[in-house]
């Protein structure tokens, strides 16, 4: 019994393996440069729930325990992130709990805004709400090519054995 208490979980490690293969995608230079996303916290923020959420949805359309077990270990990891950078931050136990309420509720409202028009391969409402939360801009004029990046890298991921996108997704070119 005491073996099974202290023995790592593979769950975890997975997850920890691939939140960190979104965060590494999600600090490309070429979102900052090339398609003028803020070097801010909430921008990067909004990249990193972005990749998350591509991942997220590769792994629960894989309709598989393995599928959805990976899914749920990725997105508890980032949500673990989020607590970590909070208190790394200063932030006090009290105002951790509401400062993760509000994460949270972001956090839920990107992955529903973005979620339909990355299933339906909606370019126009994904650029739309990507203009909004991404660049605080409704006419932000890179928001079509980083709505056309997440089509591409959903479509390149959903195109990849689901062991292979464990190993190494398939983003697409920034």
């Amino acid at each position: 019994m005491l073996k099974n208490l202290f023995k790592p979980q593979s769950g975890v490690r997975l997850g920890d393996d691939l939140y960190a293969k979104a965060v590494s995608q999600a600090r490309n230079p070429a979102f900052y440069t090339r398609l003028a996303v803020d070097d801010r916290i909430d921008a990067r923020f909004e990249l990193y729930t972005l990749h998350v959420l591509l991942l997220v949805l590769r792994l629960r359309d894989e309709n598989t325990a393995q599928g959805q077990d990976a899914a749920q270990a990725v997105f508890d990891v980032y949500v673990s992130a989020l607590d970590h950078v909070l208190r790394e931050e200063g932030v006090g136990d009290v105002a951790v709990g509401k400062k993760m309420r509000k994460l949270g509720e972001a956090l839920y409202g990107r992955m529903n805004a973005y979620e339909q028009p990355l299933r339906a391969g909606a370019a126009a409402a994904l650029a739309e709400a990507m203009a909004k939360n991404v660049y605080a801009n409704p006419q932000a004029p890179h928001a079509n090519t980083l709505a056309r990046y997440a089509l591409t890298t959903r479509a390149a991921l959903a195109a990849q054995d689901f062991n292979k996108v464990l190993a190494t997704p398939a983003w697409a070119e920034v």
